[in-house]
């Protein structure tokens, strides 16, 4: 017998784009957008853009004849998802710590919403229908503007006792390093996210006219360019430096990871797992194969947030 399809709105919320698409019960993504978040204009403007993009996709469902059952929005920062309440944020997103999202947003389109930090909701996607379906117990880790993370035991995200768990990005990797917007310094965000690799670029002393963007840097190390293979391989010992310190305080079945980098492939990735096994105990790195911790790439790259926010509101609200 053919299950009927559900629909449901997914929002990945992050500092620089807002990503949002109809989802189904099954995970499939029938209409996508992206919007720039336009975070400067502060919590009360991000808010409305919100409501506007719950709007436009309503509105694209009725056309199609799909009713929309509720929202499951991804969040960068500390988020309450019991409470419905974004507890914290860093200056990527100005005015938005303390907004009490999802008893606003349910005011202003009458949905049902839930909330979950944006790491969160791309481990729930991955562990949905993605990298992680296999998995019972894994790590989520997304490289983008920031560093975020989430850890998956038994399928479900752990929380921890205020539901803040999973600020990976901000483990210290080298005593008295960068500052990072959270206040502190040296945090893993500041080596291992997209917008670090550009810092790392500003700061080796090459011709940065040659180096514009991530996508150029990894364009010409694949070119066979000697500076900027240095570059990469700089970069993926500070993506490998958190990646063995999470193993050796979890030891999960695999590590998935999404963000822009994800669509460097094995490029990265290779070198990646290299560095890691290098720095990992040995009992570790003697694993069988069958057995071996495995880091692979996001399956549902770009709509992970937009899927994982959704998949939250299957599970939580028993769609």
């Amino acid at each position: 017998m053919n299950r009927v399809l559900e629909y449901a709105i997914g929002i990945d919320l992050g500092g620089t784009n807002i990503k949002a698409g109809i989802v189904t019960s099954e995970g499939g993504v029938v209409y996508r957008i992206s919007v720039p978040t336009n975070a400067h204009k502060g919590g009360e403007a991000i808010l409305e853009r919100l409501a506007a993009i719950v709007e436009k996709l309503q509105i694209y469902a009725s056309e199609q004849d799909w009713e929309i059952q509720g929202v499951g929005i991804g969040s960068a920062g500390q988020v309450n998802a019991e409470a419905g309440i974004v507890m914290g944020a860093t200056a990527n997103l100005p005015g938005w710590a303390g907004m009490r999202l999802r008893e606003r947003l349910n005011a202003l389109t009458g949905l049902p919403v839930v909330i979950d930090n944006d790491a969160n909701a791309m481990a729930y996607g991955e562990a949905w229908i993605g990298s992680g379906r296999n998995w019972r117990d894994f790590i989520c880790v997304t490289l983008g503007t920031g560093v975020g993370g989430c850890l998956i035991i038994d399928k479900q995200p752990y929380r921890g006792r205020d539901g803040f768990a999973g600020e990976i990005g901000h483990q210290v990797i080298q005593a008295d390093g960068h500052p990072c917007n959270c206040g502190r310094a040296g945090c893993w965000e500041q080596y291992a996210s997209v917008t670090a690799l550009m810092r790392i670029v500003q700061e080796s002393g090459v011709d940065c006219t040659k180096y514009h963007n991530p996508e150029e840097v990894f364009a010409l190390a694949r070119e066979g360019d000697l500076q900027a293979v240095e570059l990469v391989d700089q970069y993926s010992s500070y993506i490998a430096i958190g990646l063995a310190n999470l193993i050796h305080l979890f030891n999960p079945q695999g590590i998935v990871i999404g963000g822009a980098v994800t669509k460097q492939g094995d490029f990265l990735l290779k070198r990646v797992r290299q560095q890691v096994y290098g720095q990992l105990l040995p009992v570790f790195r003697e694993l069988p194969a069958e057995t071996k911790i495995d880091i692979v790439p996001a399956a549902l790259e770009d709509d992970g947030g937009v899927v994982g926010a959704v998949a939250s509101y299957f599970l939580k609200k028993r769609l």
